[in-house]
């Protein structure tokens, strides 16, 4: 490819968010603090009710704030699994009535750090657990999760290169695919159906082929057309993928053709944003470096 091609697509991707169709104009915009500027929340999901819920990634709580709310209360309290416990990805399955979490706990002494790391799934209402799997191996890290069009919940393992499959009604997940080109896997959603995840590590988004039999092939590499630096949560909704980029500061909207990506910037100039998520007419975002979470009109 041309230098000036290059350039030529570098400078599409980075257009206004206009480049869109504009933003939708029956949202009004947010910024909430989650208990303090140090609570680091990392993921972020919106339960039916419209409750935004939040994990920290520096105390071991997950936090909500109900519709309508300025303030955050204290949902999930895991003080007691272990000094430096705390939170990643965070999923409301409504269907299910599962707020699904990512714990993650240090293993005392390890150097350099490990973690024993669990799925774990509370009530939506109640915050009453109602499941809990210990990922394998000395050394995990669950991360994040999406239910897939056969409603199990998918999982990844950033640590170990791996994907699970928790089918629906079952207690324990199962290996879904192992691929070294999952070194770093972080985000994952499904779009129109196809399962897609990126990698925080070395900054690619991936498509995972399923045969009729639901076997996983090889990730397939989607090019992105501009430069997308620590691609962290990630979520589908109106026919684009959506994406955090903890090392670019920025949150981008992705339309995918083919084996390409399209870039469009929607919002810049964050601190370590770290998780993103459609609900209705809003676009809500997690700023772990400033302990908020945002909300922008959802493009159109």
């Amino acid at each position: 490819m041309s230098f000036a091609k290059t350039a030529a697509l570098a400078a599409l991707a980075l257009a206004p968010a206009l480049a869109l169709g504009g933003l939708a104009g029956r949202a009004a915009a947010a910024e909430i603090l989650i208990q303090d500027e140090k609570s680091q929340p990392e993921s972020l999901t919106v339960a039916p009710d419209g409750s935004v819920i939040a994990g920290s990634a520096s105390s071991p709580f997950v936090y909500r704030v109900k519709k309508g709310a300025t303030t955050a209360e204290r949902f999930v309290d895991a003080s007691a699994e272990g000094p430096g416990t705390f939170f990643f990805g965070q999923l409301a399955d409504g269907a299910a009535g599962t707020l699904w979490t990512c714990q993650l706990t240090p293993t005392p002494g390890s150097t350099p750090v490990k973690r024993h790391t669990s799925l774990r799934g509370f009530d939506l209402k109640t915050g009453k657990e109602k499941l809990r799997w210990d990922l394998p191996g000395d050394n995990s890290t669950c991360n994040d999760f999406a239910v897939g069009p056969d409603k199990a919940l998918y999982i990844t393992d950033t640590a170990n290169a791996k994907l699970y499959r928790l089918a629906p009604g079952a207690t324990q997940a199962e290996l879904f695919l192992d691929n070294r080109l999952l070194n770093g896997v972080d985000g994952i959603t499904f779009l129109n159906g196809v399962l897609y995840v990126n990698n925080v590590s070395f900054n690619k988004l991936y498509r995972i082929p399923v045969d009729a039999a639901g076997k996983p092939g090889a990730p397939v590499d989607i090019w992105m057309d501009a430069p997308v630096k620590g691609p962290d949560g990630m979520r589908a909704a109106g026919g684009k993928l959506f994406v955090a980029e903890n090392g670019g500061g920025r949150v981008d909207a992705l339309t995918v053709t083919g084996d390409t990506a399209h870039v469009t910037v929607l919002k810049d100039g964050l601190k370590t944003p770290t998780g993103v998520e459609p609900a209705g007419d809003t676009l809500w975002i997690s700023e772990r470096g400033a302990g908020k979470v945002w909300s922008i009109p959802m493009p159109k």
